[in-house]
């Protein structure tokens, strides 16, 4: 089980705990006296709270308790058992007594290696001096309780400068290169958790004004490198928290800080976010990401969430910052979005579908297609039933009612049930509980003109049992259409639409404003279908050792599950995703040899790699291509080329994506008959 699952077993098992602490006036509270040397990773900690009865905490294994006392007199604090990496140890005391713990080592050295995958595990507290990085679950801190507040004093060499989440209560700048950096961070509300950064950042600020309270503290701890960026990213940062301050309520903290990683993260804390220096370059990171995590401080950080009836936080952020800021560019923007969604979701296998509420986190792309798509799609199709006013209405009323609180999905449709004035049981059920989606259709439409009146009969078929659903259905008379919605809740259901025109044609939910499994003219293959195969094949084009190694090594980072190598001829064995990789030539001869169609021209020529889907796969097995100049075309392929799951063709020169796109897939059009 991985450090993030370990937490979230633990906030799920102890939730009666926490939120009666998250309720409560006083919680546990924690001082930490932090002292890291990042070149030589030496660690040392002074741990002071008040005893729980009986303490059992968990350390990392590198991490060893040196002293203990219990109301200033020394105590034993014994190692009990250790799991996998982590060590618990046991210190007995009565309830309230002031506990002193010392306790440090020599932590990992940070793992460059790691991918974006590889940062959702379980991390170790890791140090070096280009980035330091302590996460929350990574055992480098005694837990005095599933809830607390915290007051961490940080000590760093001259050069370095580190934060935690919370308000900055003093910060001493080194006199000179032999001095230590030191700074003191308090965070007074519950808290399930602290990470630590640190690294050779240059610091920039901007003081925020606000109504009503003091100035907000905008901060980014930069390489240096990416200093030209930090006004870019205050002056966005204050126009995020701006934005859902009035969608929502007022900003929850005293600041709010973007730090760059080393690793290609992308973690939302309280007053913090913490991404990839490479991705901060990116135009898009400022575009959608930090807005996603700034909203991240109501959402999760500002109301938590209760594990245990499942996530609905990145949902909510999905829908109201990625999704909120397509709708703001254009209908077309936000019809293709939801349309990623549909897409994402029918590429995973029927035997992984999950209902929302067994949504912990996104450990793979098929929790992220529940749990981030559908769920973003329940608030869509919320909004469409109640209307926009009661739906933010419902946020506020959600936010005011839960603020440092633990919420759930129950929480959320009781907010909204309020601001609606109506239930919405059936709605949060059916969305929440069930696995998978309905599949819809026209069994039939049929029009019949009498005296001048034209009627038109459906026939609407979906999945058993049925849903409750308000289908929206276009109909196409004359060059122009309308869209008409029917009320569905059989399996079979004829319904009968008076016209002013006698119609041509009919499409169902053109608009994609349901959930719903796409039929297969909707359904243009994407690479999210390869990426999280339950048992991908890979077929590697005859080639030297070097680029045989490059392949199979970029198919490991590719794939979430391990491939198996296939012969050519084997490929009609099954219907198993199939993955043909090699150098331009060698793939060009494997696809004449497979009967598959030729390079796209789209693609021909362009950059030093191109990735593509087959329209037609051979005997029933989809089929996708890797095609590079060279070995290390495919090697730099490895950390850009899982980010386009949505994608059905690429085109790379080195790591960066030069053309990219969606085979056409319109949809079906059905013909009415007289």
């Amino acid at each position: 089980m991985s450090t993030l699952a370990r937490l979230l077993a633990l906030l799920a098992c102890a939730l009666t705990t926490t939120l009666a602490c998250a309720a409560a006036p006083r919680i546990p509270h924690l001082d930490l006296d932090v002292t890291l040397d990042p070149e030589s990773r030496r660690f040392r900690v002074v741990a002071e709270f008040a005893a729980p009865g009986e303490l059992r905490f968990a350390l990392h294994d590198t991490l060893k308790v040196s002293a203990a006392s219990i109301d200033g007199k020394p105590a034993a604090a014994v190692p009990v058992r250790c799991d996998g990496d982590m060590r618990e140890w046991r210190l007995q005391a009565a309830t309230g007594a002031a506990l002193r713990i010392e306790y440090g080592g020599t932590l990992p050295v940070l793992d460059r290696a790691l991918d974006h995958r590889g940062v959702l595990g379980a991390l170790p507290p890791m140090a070096a001096v280009e980035g330091s990085f302590l996460h929350s679950g990574s055992g480098w801190y005694p837990r005095p309780a599933a809830f607390f507040s915290y007051r961490v004093k940080l000590s760093l060499p001259a050069e370095q400068r580190g934060l935690v989440a919370g308000r900055l209560v003093t910060e001493e700048l080194p006199r000179d290169a032999g001095g230590r950096y030191a700074a003191i961070f308090e965070f007074e509300h519950p808290a399930d958790g602290i990470d630590l950064m640190t690294g050779p950042y240059t610091v920039r600020e901007k003081l925020m004004p606000r109504r009503n309270a003091g100035p907000l503290r905008l901060r980014t701890y930069f390489y240096r490198d990416l200093d030209q960026l930090a006004g870019d990213y205050l002056e966005d940062s204050r126009r995020y928290i701006e934005l859902y301050s009035e969608q929502i309520g007022a900003y929850p903290f005293t600041e709010f800080s973007v730090v760059a990683s080393p690793l290609p993260t992308g973690f939302g804390m309280p007053t913090l976010t913490y991404i990839g220096a490479r991705v901060l370059q990116l135009p898009f990171t400022r575009a959608t990401s930090l807005g996603h995590e700034v909203l991240h401080n109501w959402w999760g950080n500002g109301v938590y969430v209760d594990y245990a009836t499942g996530n609905w936080s990145e949902g909510l952020t999905t829908f109201m910052a990625d999704y909120f800021y397509k709708e703001r560019d254009s209908a077309a923007a936000a019809r293709e979005m939801r349309l990623a969604w549909l897409r994402d979701f029918a590429a995973v296998p029927a035997g992984a579908h999950r209902p929302l509420t067994m949504f912990r986190s996104r450990t793979h792309g098929a929790a992220a297609a529940v749990g981030y798509g559908k769920a973003a799609m329940v608030f869509f199709m919320l909004r469409d039933t109640i209307g926009e006013d009661a739906f933010h209405r419902g946020i506020r009323l959600f936010w005011e009612q839960h603020r440092f609180k633990v919420a759930s999905w129950g929480d959320l449709r009781t907010a909204f049930e309020q601001a609606a004035n109506r239930p919405l049981k059936t709605l949060f059920e059916q969305w929440l509980q069930r696995a998978g989606a309905p599949a819809l259709g026209i069994a039939q439409a049929r029009a019949q003109t009498v005296d001048s009146k034209t009627k038109l009969v459906l026939t609407l078929t979906q999945t058993s049992p049925p849903y409750a659903l308000r289908v929206p259905v276009e109909i196409v008379a004359g060059g122009r259409s309308q869209t008409r919605w029917i009320d569905s809740d059989r399996e079979r259901q004829t319904v009968t639409l008076e016209l002013d025109a006698p119609p041509e044609g009919v499409r169902l939910d053109s608009e994609l404003r349901l959930w719903r499994m796409l039929d297969r003219e909707e359904l243009p293959p994407i690479l999210r279908q390869w990426i999280i195969a339950r048992a991908p094949r890979l077929i590697v084009a005859p080639a030297d050792a070097a680029v045989s190694r490059a392949a199979q090594t970029l198919a490991r980072s590719f794939f979430e599950a391990p491939a198996q190598v296939i012969e050519a001829g084997r490929i009609a064995e099954n219907n198993e995703p199939v993955l043909l990789i090699g150098l331009h030539g060698e793939v060009d001869a494997a696809l004449a040899q497979l009967g598959l169609p030729s390079r796209p021209t789209i693609l021909a020529g362009r950059g030093s790699a191109q990735v593509w889907t087959v329209h037609n796969g051979k005997d029933g097995a989809p089929v996708a291509v890797i095609s590079a100049r060279d070995a290390a075309s495919l090697t730099a392929l490895m950390r850009p080329l899982p980010h386009y799951g949505a994608q059905s063709y690429l085109a790379f020169d080195g790591s960066r994506a030069i053309e990219r796109g969606v085979w056409p897939a319109p949809g079906r059009l059905i013909a009415v008959t007289r």
